[in-house]
Protein backbone atom coordinates (compact mmCIF):
# COMPACT_ATOMS: atom_id res chain seq x y z
CA UNK A 1 0.00 0.00 0.00
CA UNK A 2 1.19 3.51 -0.72
CA UNK A 3 2.11 6.03 1.94
CA UNK A 4 -0.84 8.15 0.80
CA UNK A 5 -3.28 5.33 1.62
CA UNK A 6 -1.59 4.75 4.99
CA UNK A 7 -1.85 8.49 5.66
CA UNK A 8 -5.58 8.45 4.93
CA UNK A 9 -6.04 5.40 7.15
CA UNK A 10 -4.05 7.09 9.95
CA UNK A 11 -6.27 10.17 9.65
CA UNK A 12 -9.45 8.06 9.74
CA UNK A 13 -8.28 5.94 12.69
CA UNK A 14 -7.69 9.15 14.66
CA UNK A 15 -11.37 10.06 14.20
CA UNK A 16 -12.57 6.86 15.85
CA UNK A 17 -13.75 7.14 19.46
CA UNK A 18 -11.61 5.28 22.01
CA UNK A 19 -8.80 4.56 19.49
CA UNK A 20 -8.19 8.21 18.52
CA UNK A 21 -4.57 9.27 18.13
CA UNK A 22 -3.37 6.67 20.64
CA UNK A 23 -3.91 4.10 17.92
CA UNK A 24 -3.44 6.27 14.85
CA UNK A 25 0.13 7.38 15.55
CA UNK A 26 1.49 3.86 16.16
CA UNK A 27 -0.37 2.68 13.03
CA UNK A 28 1.15 5.48 10.96
CA UNK A 29 4.61 4.73 12.31
CA UNK A 30 4.26 1.01 11.66
CA UNK A 31 3.07 1.80 8.12
CA UNK A 32 6.24 3.74 7.35
CA UNK A 33 4.91 7.29 7.54
CA UNK A 34 7.43 9.94 8.57
CA UNK A 35 7.21 10.80 12.26
CA UNK A 36 5.78 14.30 11.85
CA UNK A 37 3.30 13.19 9.18
CA UNK A 38 1.89 10.41 11.36
CA UNK A 39 1.56 12.74 14.35
CA UNK A 40 0.13 15.62 12.31
CA UNK A 41 -2.47 13.50 10.53
CA UNK A 42 -3.49 11.87 13.80
CA UNK A 43 -3.81 15.18 15.67
CA UNK A 44 -5.83 16.79 12.86
CA UNK A 45 -8.04 13.72 12.47
CA UNK A 46 -8.63 13.60 16.21
CA UNK A 47 -9.63 17.28 16.44
CA UNK A 48 -11.89 17.31 13.36
CA UNK A 49 -15.03 15.71 14.94
CA UNK A 50 -14.81 17.75 18.18
CA UNK A 51 -16.89 20.80 17.12
CA UNK A 52 -19.63 18.56 15.75
CA UNK A 53 -19.77 16.53 18.97
CA UNK A 54 -19.99 19.68 21.08
CA UNK A 55 -22.66 21.26 18.86
CA UNK A 56 -24.86 18.20 18.40
CA UNK A 57 -24.55 16.25 21.66
CA UNK A 58 -27.49 18.12 23.21
CA UNK A 59 -29.66 17.19 20.21
CA UNK A 60 -28.61 13.58 20.65
CA UNK A 61 -29.72 13.80 24.30
CA UNK A 62 -33.13 15.07 23.16
CA UNK A 63 -33.36 12.22 20.68
CA UNK A 64 -32.38 9.73 23.42
CA UNK A 65 -35.21 11.01 25.61
CA UNK A 66 -37.72 10.53 22.81
CA UNK A 67 -36.36 7.18 21.65
CA UNK A 68 -36.56 5.14 24.85
CA UNK A 69 -37.17 5.63 28.55
CA UNK A 70 -33.88 3.93 29.40
CA UNK A 71 -31.83 6.19 27.12
CA UNK A 72 -33.84 9.17 28.36
CA UNK A 73 -32.99 8.42 31.98
CA UNK A 74 -29.31 8.18 31.07
CA UNK A 75 -29.38 11.55 29.25
CA UNK A 76 -31.26 13.18 32.15
CA UNK A 77 -28.76 11.78 34.65
CA UNK A 78 -25.88 13.33 32.69
CA UNK A 79 -27.69 16.67 32.50
CA UNK A 80 -28.56 16.70 36.22
CA UNK A 81 -24.99 15.88 37.17
CA UNK A 82 -23.72 18.65 34.92
CA UNK A 83 -26.14 21.23 36.32
CA UNK A 84 -25.35 20.24 39.89
CA UNK A 85 -21.61 20.75 39.41
CA UNK A 86 -21.67 23.53 36.82
CA UNK A 87 -20.81 26.44 39.12
CA UNK A 88 -18.15 24.54 41.04
CA UNK A 89 -16.46 23.40 37.84
CA UNK A 90 -16.86 26.56 35.76
CA UNK A 91 -13.66 28.11 37.09
CA UNK A 92 -10.65 26.46 35.55
CA UNK A 93 -12.79 24.26 33.31
CA UNK A 94 -10.74 24.95 30.16
CA UNK A 95 -7.48 23.99 31.89
CA UNK A 96 -9.08 20.89 33.40
CA UNK A 97 -10.53 19.92 30.04
CA UNK A 98 -7.15 20.35 28.36
CA UNK A 99 -5.36 18.23 30.98
CA UNK A 100 -8.07 15.55 30.84
CA UNK A 101 -7.74 15.23 27.06
CA UNK A 102 -3.92 15.38 27.21
CA UNK A 103 -3.64 12.18 29.26
CA UNK A 104 -3.29 9.46 26.62
CA UNK A 105 -5.30 6.77 28.39
CA UNK A 106 -8.46 4.98 27.27
CA UNK A 107 -11.53 7.14 27.91
CA UNK A 108 -9.67 10.45 28.17
CA UNK A 109 -9.45 11.65 24.58
CA UNK A 110 -11.03 14.33 22.44
CA UNK A 111 -14.38 12.52 22.09
CA UNK A 112 -14.83 12.27 25.85
CA UNK A 113 -13.61 15.83 26.32
CA UNK A 114 -16.14 17.06 23.74
CA UNK A 115 -18.94 15.17 25.49
CA UNK A 116 -17.89 16.70 28.81
CA UNK A 117 -17.94 20.15 27.19
CA UNK A 118 -21.44 19.50 25.82
CA UNK A 119 -22.79 18.18 29.12
CA UNK A 120 -21.30 21.08 31.07
CA UNK A 121 -22.48 23.54 28.43
CA UNK A 122 -18.98 24.88 27.80
CA UNK A 123 -19.06 27.17 24.79
CA UNK A 124 -17.36 25.99 21.62
CA UNK A 125 -14.99 28.99 21.60
CA UNK A 126 -13.71 27.91 25.05
CA UNK A 127 -13.85 24.13 24.64
CA UNK A 128 -12.32 23.76 21.18
CA UNK A 129 -8.98 25.47 21.99
CA UNK A 130 -8.71 23.56 25.29
CA UNK A 131 -9.45 20.21 23.66
CA UNK A 132 -7.14 21.01 20.74
CA UNK A 133 -4.31 21.84 23.11
CA UNK A 134 -4.95 18.60 24.99
CA UNK A 135 -4.89 16.62 21.73
CA UNK A 136 -1.62 18.34 20.79
CA UNK A 137 -0.05 17.41 24.12
CA UNK A 138 -1.34 13.84 23.82
CA UNK A 139 0.08 13.72 20.28
CA UNK A 140 3.53 14.71 21.55
CA UNK A 141 3.31 12.12 24.35
CA UNK A 142 2.12 9.28 22.11
CA UNK A 143 4.68 10.16 19.43
CA UNK A 144 7.34 10.22 22.11
CA UNK A 145 6.27 6.84 23.40
CA UNK A 146 6.08 5.44 19.87
CA UNK A 147 9.47 6.68 18.75
CA UNK A 148 11.14 7.05 22.11
CA UNK A 149 11.69 10.49 23.55
CA UNK A 150 15.39 10.08 22.97
CA UNK A 151 14.93 9.99 19.21
CA UNK A 152 12.79 13.16 19.37
CA UNK A 153 15.48 15.12 21.17
CA UNK A 154 18.58 14.00 19.35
Amino acid sequence: MSLFIHGVITFLIAMLPIVELRGAIPYGVASGLPQLWAAGLAVFGNILPVPFIILFARRVFIWMKKKSPRLGRFAEMLERKAEKNKKALSRGMALGLMLFVAIPLPGTGAWTGALIAAVFDIRLKTALPAISAGVGIAGVLVTGLTYGFRSLIG
